[in-house]
C-alpha cells in the first residue's frame, strides 16, 4: 500500500513510533539482510526513508514479532 508522505506522517510516525520497514518486521532476516519470504524489500528499506520526498510504502506481509 503506497501512502502519500506528508510532514503530518512523519511527525506521527516519531510521536507514535511507528514501524514500518523491514529492519522492524519479524519476517526480516537481518544476517541475510533480506526477506525470509523472499519479497523485495528495496521499497520497505530503512534507508529509502531518508529521502522526505519518497512515497510510504507498506508491505503486506509486516509483522512485528
Amino acid at each position: 500500500m503506497r501512502v502519500l508522505r506528508t510532514a503530518a506522517f512523519d511527525e506521527e510516525r516519531d510521536r507514535y513510533a511507528l514501524a514500518f520497514c523491514c529492519e522492524d518486521c519479524g519476517h526480516y532476516d537481518p544476517r541475510a539482510a533480506r526477506c525470509s519470504h523472499d519479497w523485495p524489500e528495496s521499497l520497505h528499506r530503512l534507508e529509502r526513508y531518508q529521502s522526505p520526498t519518497e512515497d510510504v510504502v507498506f508491505c503486506k506481509e509486516f509483522e512485528l514479532c
